[in-house]
């Protein structure tokens, strides 16, 4: 790997110099001091590990119930946990289904070397773009069977590229890799990789456990039994960015027939204060909310994390932010609750979002006007409105079963 090692030591020096001064710099490398006296502490020399590797909190998730099925049909075995993320590791770090978690060291050869001399797993899970060259080089030269799940491939991905032969041959070393579709597996193919199985997205799984599993919000659920009363349709605004936000609001303002819900993916105090200086409306932080209070709100913005999932049953239409900037967040998160999902511009990597669209239960807009005449048209044909949330609903239920398909693929 001519250029492969160089990057990495170069990127984990660019990391330590500016981790005094960033903060998840300087929660990775103080995480990455600790892994090795975390495995030396807790691994059982007795015990058969399984490692899964979630790049952050996102791939935690999608790999989730994966995890969870794991240890279910194989209950002999323990769960080792890695995260490259700090946002993946101090929200999850206390994961109950795993036995450790720990941060994933730089994918440098000594650091590999003496990660796989402590861990010593049986199976490595990596989820989705997880591609570290020394650590599956490793475990494939050990007889270690590696897996990634969840996984999708694009013709500007380095393995597609004139000069990704060394990557290419990284991909031939895994026991199989689960890809979302049919074009990543093609793609695959078109390079001499066979080792593949179209086994799909465990997001699906995951998100119709949550639905399972979701909240009851009782400030949510006064807020919604308001609303109801007086026949008003709810917005719910996931994980929305500032040029989201000015989209969004603007419409909220000028509309008397609708509540919103929003919230933000940063929820600083900084970004909390903009929000609050556009909006027009009687508006409250869920902070400072309780339930008897919540009839003289017409806007509830939701100040703290983990709720997003449970938020979105409130809802009658659902926005997912990101598309006006790098990409959108978890639209299926939403769309498994039955409601309309709508997104910015650029979900075309998104091929959840692509499909969603597709199946008549997701909507791309481009800017303000277009939001307006989409929202005006689902507040006043309801039939409109219910039909695109069924639409959304059944195509999350369709690609279901993931989670099956997958433990077919894992040989333990």
């Amino acid at each position: 790997m001519f250029f492969y090692n160089p990057a990495i030591y170069l990127y984990a020096f660019v990391v330590h110099i500016i981790s005094p001064f960033h903060r998840k710099a300087g929660k990775m490398v103080a995480g990455h001091k600790q892994t090795y006296k975390i495995l030396k502490d807790k691994v059982d020399p007795k015990a058969k590990y399984i490692w899964f590797h979630a790049a952050s909190l996102g791939e935690f998730e999608q790999g989730r119930p994966v995890i969870e099925e794991v240890k279910r049909r194989y209950p002999g075995y323990k769960i080792l946990l890695t995260f490259f993320s700090p946002s993946g590791y101090e929200v999850r770090k206390d994961y109950p289904l795993a036995d450790i978690v720990c941060y994933l060291p730089f994918d440098k050869k000594r650091n590999v070397k003496k990660f796989m001399k402590l861990a010593r797993p049986a199976m490595a899970v990596f989820i989705k773009y997880e591609f570290w060259y020394n650590y599956v080089n490793t475990l494939h030269k050990r007889g270690i069977p590696v897996y990634t799940v969840s996984s999708v491939f694009r013709p500007s991905q380095i393995f597609f590229k004139w000069y990704g032969m060394d990557m290419r041959k990284l991909l031939k070393k895994y026991t199989c890799i689960c890809v979302q579709d049919a074009n990543s597996a093609e793609l695959l193919e078109s390079i001499n990789v066979a080792n593949v199985k179209i086994c799909g997205d465990t997001r699906f799984d995951r998100v119709l456990d949550i639905q399972k599993q979701a909240r009851r919000l009782d400030v949510v659920e006064a807020f919604a039994k308001k609303a109801a009363t007086e026949g008003e349709k709810i917005l719910v605004a996931g994980s929305s960015w500032p040029k989201d936000e000015d989209v969004i609001i603007t419409y909220f303002n000028m509309t008397t027939d609708l509540k919103m819900i929003i919230a933000p993916h940063e929820i600083n105090e900084a970004h909390l204060k903009y929000i609050e200086s556009n909006l027009q409306r009687p508006y409250i932080r869920y902070s400072n909310a309780i339930p008897e209070i919540m009839a003289d709100y017409d806007c509830l913005v939701v100040d703290c994390i983990g709720l997003l999932s449970s938020v979105y049953k409130y809802g009658q239409i659902a926005y997912v932010g990101g598309g006006f900037g790098v990409g959108i967040h978890n639209v299926v998160e939403a769309a498994v609750y039955d409601i309309p999902v709508i997104f910015g511009p650029n979900f075309k990597k998104f091929r959840e979002a692509q499909e969603l669209r597709e199946q008549g239960g997701g909507y791309s807009i481009s800017d303000a006007l277009s939001f307006r005449g989409l929202m005006d048209e689902f507040l006043q044909y309801d039939e409109t409105l219910k039909a695109a949330g069924k639409h959304a609903g059944d195509y999350v239920r369709s690609n279901s079963g993931v989670v099956d398909r997958v433990m077919n693929v894992l040989k333990l």
